[in-house]
């Protein structure tokens, strides 16, 4: 792991945040429902390429989430999830957000606000990544099944599913937290 960001501020609060993005769209996944033994209930599917990206962040410790659905993925989507991140964190602490190696993540162009900083996880390891779990959860409870009218629809949905999630911190805690990352912090 490196650091995207000079030194972490001492005396301050640290925090944790991992962050990732996911493919909200059209093609969508289909999951196991109820059904009555013997039926075969219909499940929609769509043939339709429109896709929206959810950026989405949590601080488990905290049961916080930071997220955005864009139309668009890249160094410009990004920064505006960093600068969403930043807002999100306690006043008087610093986030050091866990994330993969994308490129827009990783580009020099990403203009860092003072109280987050960066660390990116080994390449090829999206298990250590507990956003990951979340994009499960999202797609499980109120993603899935579902046709999309367009990208306003799937922006809109994805909008609705990360903010059933922001008010759920202990479902956050609950699929968030990685000892390994909070040894020796306060939870």
């Amino acid at each position: 792991m490196c650091a995207h960001t000079g030194h972490l501020p001492k005396g301050r609060p640290i925090e944790i945040w991992f962050q990732d993005e996911a493919r909200i769209g059209q093609k969508n996944g289909i999951v196991r429902q109820w059904a009555r033994r013997g039926t075969r209930p219909r499940q929609p599917a769509d043939q339709r390429y429109d896709n929206a990206w959810l950026f989405g962040a949590i601080c488990p410790a905290r049961g916080k989430a930071a997220g955005l659905a864009l139309p668009f993925t890249g160094t410009a989507g990004m920064q505006l999830h960093i600068e969403e991140i930043s807002r999100c964190v306690a006043r008087g602490a610093h986030a050091v957000v866990l994330l993969d190696r994308a490129g827009w993540h990783t580009t020099p162009r990403l203009r860092m606000p003072r109280n987050v900083s960066l660390i990116f996880l080994p390449s090829r390891a999206p298990e250590l990544n507990p956003v990951e779990n979340i994009w499960q959860f999202l797609r499980a409870n109120w993603l899935s099944n579902t046709v999309f009218n367009g990208i306003e629809h799937i922006i809109d949905a994805a909008c609705s599913a990360w903010n059933n999630l922001a008010a759920m911190p202990q479902t956050i805690r609950s699929i968030g937290l990685r000892t390994w990352a909070h040894t020796g912090q306060e939870l």
